[in-house]
């Protein structure tokens, strides 16, 4: 799997690490959904530092499409109620 990060760069994710971001993910929408600013930071930093550790970034030079887009690391928890809604960005592993 590919994700970008909006501000960064794309990472190439091993299949292992499909629902541990998958449960990132939906630990953020709950967040958001409760409007819990503290709790939507904590999160959304984790996954972002989740995909950076775990994945494997691409070269600038490698073209390829993103299977999974996150904004930049500076989104505000407004900005993260148009983002973050329903199954959230990461797409559930066995729908995948």
């Amino acid at each position: 799997m590919i994700v970008r990060i909006f501000g960064d760069q794309q990472y190439r994710m091993p299949d292992e690490h499909h629902v541990p971001l998958n449960d990132l993910d939906d630990a953020i929408v709950e967040a958001v959904e409760a409007r819990d600013e503290a709790t939507y930071r904590s999160r959304f930093d984790a996954l972002l530092a989740y995909v950076r550790e775990h994945g494997v970034p691409l070269d600038d030079d490698e073209l390829t499409g993103s299977d999974v887009l996150l904004p930049p690391a500076d989104l505000t928890l407004e900005e993260a109620t148009r983002e973050f809604t329903g199954e959230g960005l990461v797409p559930d592993p066995t729908e995948a």
